[in-house]
């Protein structure tokens, strides 16, 4: 399916309306998921013309992310990783494990970014970095998308290793996202420990619902968790 290659247009309004130089584009994999940690990956890309066919992770073909994803480690000026645990989401909650995750990897970059593009439409950063929000920025900033790439790689990865010793969840295909052979797997098996206990999933598993971890934050509010799916998917 045909798609417009991202630009930089964004870097260059925040140069010109800021005085930004140096900006990194963040995008996130692994929110919906029910195993494995959230992965943020921070990129600063500068106003190189980009390699070819770079756009949002989802969009590619496994075959030609990997590929991208290699050539974008070297291309890039600069990138970092951040994780929060499912332990990490279990006790904060997705919003601020997200944000845990982000300022680990901008806080990684060897240079700290002027101004962060952040993909979507929610401000999970907030100060005291200077963040744009731009709505499905992995696919026309460029930066962003060199984060989406790479962030969904490396957590493929890690998923698919961390699926070596839990075969039967098939993490190396469905990297910890629901699926009928995750759905299976957790029926006979329960969790691993590299579940998320305070998901909805759980709610459908009568013999392992006593693991699910109640969500209380300090503030004693319940914020809604996007992707907690159970299993009607």
């Amino acid at each position: 399916m045909p798609y417009e290659p991202p630009t930089h247009t964004v870097e260059r309004s925040l140069r010109a309306t800021t005085g930004a130089k140096i900006i990194a584009g963040v995008d996130e994999v692994g929110r919906g998921a029910w195993a494995g940690p959230v992965t943020v990956c921070a990129a600063v890309t500068g106003l190189r013309r980009p390699p070819q066919g770079l756009t949002d992770s989802k969009l590619l073909s496994v075959k030609r992310r990997t590929e991208l994803a290699e050539e974008l480690r070297t291309w890039v000026t600069s990138y970092a990783l951040g994780h929060a645990s499912p332990e990490e989401i279990d006790h904060m909650g997705m919003t601020a494990a997200l944000r845990t995750a982000a300022v680990r990897a901008l806080e990684a970059l060897p240079v700290r970014p002027d101004a962060v593009i952040l993909d979507g439409k929610h401000d999970y950063l907030g100060t005291p970095w200077k963040v744009r929000t731009v709505i499905k920025g992995d696919q026309s900033c460029v930066a962003v998308a060199a984060a989406s790439v790479i962030a969904k790689v490396q957590r493929d990865k890690m998923m698919a290793e961390l699926g070596i010793d839990h075969a039967d969840f098939g993490f190396a295909a469905n990297a910890g996202y629901p699926s009928p052979v995750h759905k299976a797997a957790l029926e006979v098996r329960g969790p691993t420990p590299y579940h998320r206990l305070s998901w909805a999933y759980l709610d459908a598993l009568p013999q392992w619902r006593h693991l699910k971890k109640a969500r209380s934050w300090a503030d004693g509010s319940v914020p809604a968790i996007e992707g907690q799916l159970g299993f009607d998917f």
